[in-house]
């Protein structure tokens, strides 16, 4: 016989040979069985599968990979096996759709779709991940979502019952193999189901193991030949041995499928017995494990948790138990958390975390305030340290955590005198244990402040200027101002003078943009409402101006640092100019020179020059200074950058000309919102302004070629205007600049006044101002002036004389006023007329040329200077411009005389050489 059945026991191999001997064997049993098993197989056990088998193995085994992968979060790997899984499934679609959807399948899809969402919604660990793992959760989770589309149905409904969606795939494992065995006629399945693969079971009962062996014998000619370790088994198999013995016996030729559908049969029964028992086992085990739940939660030992990597860690304890607590374990202890600081990987909240406990753990054992002090210097350091990235700002959270840390270090510092810390006391020297001694800390609170204060700026920076937030946040401004103000009484006493320097330019930085609405109403007289607001002018102290005189005049005595120097300077400016103060900021300004250099200063010093120069202007324009507000504006307006370079936003047209990482770094220079200059308000300033001086200035020099331009945007924004197909009504601030400047140069000084100031313009521009009535009164007041002047040289060749009076009624100005202003205009020779005291009058001197005159001069000025150059040209290609040496007779050079031009333009030549012409020499030679 093959010893194919030589893996059965002794007696086994016994009995089939002596039936060998005796039965004979039917011709071609031997060929036939050689066919159906070769020598090739003595060694290894062959199995028959059917092809749903072989497809559903390999998709449980991909299933179980990504299970793998999804536990250590491997997301590289997850999207990897999904793909491949993906493309299996597409393999056995023939299969799937006789067969249907395995729920394997669904419950895999269900579970990496709830997975993803949860490690998605996970930032902190997300921020964790590194790049490939990062990239392919992105990737697989829109790919799980979109192919999930297709078994929308399928996953509601196990999402529904999950547990009974794991109870039918149970049930229908192993019937589906059976039948599937049925159906191939080629055995049974290996008894490893999908399930198995999933997840762990207890161990199978002593049934279910029999139908395991049994149906992996199935796969074989008979039971016979099972393994040693099965001869506990017989006992049930015994009718079937017996029967495929007697066949033998017999010598038919009978194949083997024969025998494997017998043993299908078999195997059915087994099963459906199996699974009558396996359900209230099932329901035993689900009653066992809610108990432990129940009494795990009695406990609060253990928590449930989803399936996937554990999402919250052990915290760590602090001290073992048992441990003496004392200065040097604690600082041995804070070493240790510190050294992660910085590390890849490093949990940065539990970090701080860390750092309260420890904290809370030496007030506990009264350690001393200089352990308390070094510790909160690192809390507020970690805070600093949570967002990597310097361009982000802090978190609501992690914002009142810093400044409630301040205050409290603050209190320890105020509290006891004998703490004494600064950045020069190295960490060997630091005396933090209690003692006659006073305490000596390594640390720098100033540093502390300036970060929180920069904190607070980039917070203002990023957030919605029109939102609610903004406002909530601006609220915080009072609490940092406390703070510096807290800290600055502490420098006064304990600091350096250059530490308070540093302290009080942080106090003036958030000082000097603001108006002191208090002040100005005490400077005006003006009493408060109620007594409320009495009482707290009063308690509220000495004013904003007092306090920036008095910072600002101890950093130019004591500062040796440019850059803090130049700060409070322009500050002191700006508060000055913001209050109307226009000598005292002029001359401070003048003083300084700051103009001579700082184009060498760094950009946000520059962005405080640009600020501070537009305030001076502003309030140039408010004293009635038009010249001087003019002057002040033009640098930045002329520009056509003033958002830029005032650091109130990025233009857009400048985009190509940098790169990200420049952006980033102008946008950290950015001012707040609630320290912007109004744009609308500063350019109506220039242009009113330059209306005012180029207006008049145009009426005088209208036929002169040489005529300078004083405002190039003013006159592009008259262009503009003439340019228009239609001229309605003036709308925006500049079509209303523009209307008023055609109405003053025809010298209508009403329409003009019409179009400046109405209620569209009070509301854009003028109503911004503090003074508004005052504003508006000097506004009309220059433009009569301003027309009277543009009326006289515009209608000054019509008249012979005309009265003061007239003129004063026409105008509305006082005849004092307009006495004056004709007055100024004849001596600068702007006018051409003599002022008649006895009636009044102003006599026109006929002294103006006319317009063909006037262009008769254009044309002699234009040859004269054409002449001029081309007797340069013609010198120049003579080859005795300039004096050049000639050389003489004798072979020598000589420096002859240099030419001079008479005074009919030619040149004479005399002696060899030439000679000045003057005017003695005009009837000699010319051309």
């Amino acid at each position: 016989m093959s010893r194919f059945f030589a893996t059965g026991s002794d007696s086994e191999s016994e009995e089939s040979s002596s039936a060998d001997e005796i039965t004979p064997k039917a011709p071609g049993t031997t060929f036939k069985q050689s066919l159906l098993l070769s020598d090739d197989e003595e060694d290894t056990k062959r199995v028959v599968r059917s092809a749903k088998d072989k497809r559903f193995e390999e998709l449980t085994n991909l299933i179980k990979t990504i299970r793998n992968a999804m536990k250590i979060r491997d997301m590289a790997k997850c999207l990897e096996e999904f793909e491949q899984l993906c493309r299996a499934f597409l393999k056995s679609k023939n299969i799937v759709d006789k067969e249907g959807v395995p729920p394997f399948y669904i419950r895999l899809l269900a579970d990496l779709e709830d997975y993803l969402n949860q490690l998605w919604e996970d930032k902190e660990g997300k921020k964790k991940m590194n790049k490939n793992n990062a990239k392919a959760l992105s990737t697989l989770r829109q790919k799980i979502r979109k192919y999930n589309r297709d078994y929308e149905t399928e996953i509601a409904a196990y999402k529904e019952n999950p547990q009974e969606s794991a109870d039918e795939e149970e049930e229908k494992e192993p019937g589906d193999s059976g039948s599937s065995s049925d159906s191939d006629a080629e055995g049974g399945e290996d008894g490893v189901s999908a399930k198995s693969f999933l997840k762990k079971k207890p161990e199978p009962s002593s049934e279910a193991s029999k139908f395991l062996k049994s149906a992996k014998g199935s796969g074989d000619e008979s039971s016979s030949s099972d393994d040693d370790d099965d001869d506990e088994d017989w006992g049930s198999d015994t009718v079937d041995s017996g029967s495929e013995s007697s066949d033998e016996g017999e010598g038919k030729s009978a194949s083997l499928a024969v025998v494997f559908l017998k043993k299908a049969q078999e195997s059915e029964k087994s099963e459906k017995r199996l699974a009558k028992k396996k359900k209230p086992k099932k329901k035993e085990r689900l009653e066992e494990e809610a108990e432990e739940e129940g009494g795990e939660e009695v406990e609060g030992g253990w928590e449930k948790v989803k399936g996937g990597a554990p999402m919250v860690k052990e915290k760590p304890k602090m001290f073992a138990k048992g441990t003496e607590i004392n200065v040097p374990v604690v600082v041995k202890k804070l070493n240790e958390i510190l050294q992660a600081r910085g590390k890849k990987g490093t949990d940065r909240a539990a970090q701080i975390e860390l750092l309260h406990a420890l904290a809370n753990i030496a007030a506990e054992n009264n350690l001393g305030q200089g352990i308390m002090v070094k510790i909160k210097f690192n809390i507020i350091a970690s805070l600093y340290d949570y967002n990597p990235n310097l361009a982000a700002f802090m978190k609501p959270d992690m914002w009142k955590k810093c400044l409630d840390c301040i205050d409290e270090l603050l209190d320890i510092l105020f509290e006891h005198n004998n703490i004494f810390i600064g950045e020069n006391i190295a960490e060997d020297s630091e005396s933090l244990i209690i003692s006659d001694q006073p305490f000596r800390v390594r640390g720098c609170i100033l540093t502390l402040v300036e970060r929180m204060d920069e904190e607070f700026t980039k917070i203002m920076q990023n957030t919605d200027p029109h939102s609610q937030e903004y406002v909530d946040n601006l609220k915080d401004e009072g609490r940092v101002c406390g703070i510096i103000d807290r800290l600055l009484n502490y420098m006064e006493n304990k600091g350096s003078t250059e530490e308070i320097c540093r302290i009080y330019l942080r106090r003036i930085m958030h000082t000097y943009y603001k108006f002191d609405y208090k002040a100005h109403r005490r400077s005006l007289g003006l009493q408060a409402e109620s007594k409320s607001e009495q009482d707290q002018e009063e308690s509220e102290g000495e004013d904003s101006a007092v306090i920036m005189d008095r910072l600002c005049k101890f950093i130019y005595a004591k500062d040796r640092t440019d850059r803090i120097r130049t700060c409070a300077i322009l500050c002191h400016i700006y508060h000055h100019a913001l209050h109307s103060r226009w000598y005292q900021a002029r001359d401070l300004m003048l003083m300084s020179h700051l103009q001579d250099n700082i184009q060498h200063a760094d950009p946000p010093v520059q962005i405080l020059y640009n600020r501070t120069m537009v305030q001076l202007g502003i309030c140039a324009f408010r004293q009635g200074m038009i010249k001087d507000a003019h002057n002040a504006l033009l640098d930045i307006q002329s520009s056509g950058r003033a958002k830029e370079l005032l650091g109130q936003g990025l233009l857009m047209r400048n985009m190509q000309e940098r790169n990200a990482e420049q952006e980033k770094i102008e946008k950290r220079r950015q001012v707040p919102f609630h320290m912007h200059i109004n744009l609308e308000l500063l350019e109506c300033v220039y242009l009113v302004s330059a209306m005012l001086l180029e207006i008049p200035y145009m009426a005088a020099h209208e036929f002169d070629a040489r005529r300078r331009m004083i405002s190039k945007q003013f006159h592009h924004q008259l262009r503009v205007g003439e340019r228009q197909p239609l001229l309605g009504p003036p709308e925006s601030m500049r079509e209303h600049v523009v209307a008023a400047s055609k109405a003053m140069k025809m010298g209508d000084w009403r329409t003009c006044h019409s179009f400046i100031i109405n209620e569209k313009m009070n509301s854009k521009v003028w109503d911004l101002f503090p003074e508004t009535q005052r504003v508006r009164e000097m506004l009309v007041r220059k433009i009569q002036e301003e027309s009277l002047r543009t009326y006289l040289f515009t209608y000054s060749s019509v008249y012979d004389s005309i009265s003061m009076g007239t003129l004063s009624e026409m105008f509305e100005l006082e005849i004092p006023t307009v006495h004056s202003i004709i007055s100024k205009m004849i001596i600068n020779e702007e006018l051409m007329a003599s002022l008649d005291q006895p009636t009044q009058t102003v006599v026109m001197h006929r002294t103006e040329p006319t317009s063909l005159q006037n262009m008769a001069l254009q044309l002699a000025e234009k040859l004269g200077s054409l002449v001029e150059n081309n007797e340069r040209v013609f010198d120049l290609k003579q080859g005795v411009y300039g004096g050049y040496f000639n050389r003489d007779q004798k072979g020598g050079y000589q420096q002859k005389q240099s030419y001079n031009r008479d005074q009919k333009g030619g040149y004479q030549q005399n002696k060899g050489g030439y000679q000045r012409g003057g005017y003695r020499n005009q009837n000699q030679g010319n051309y």
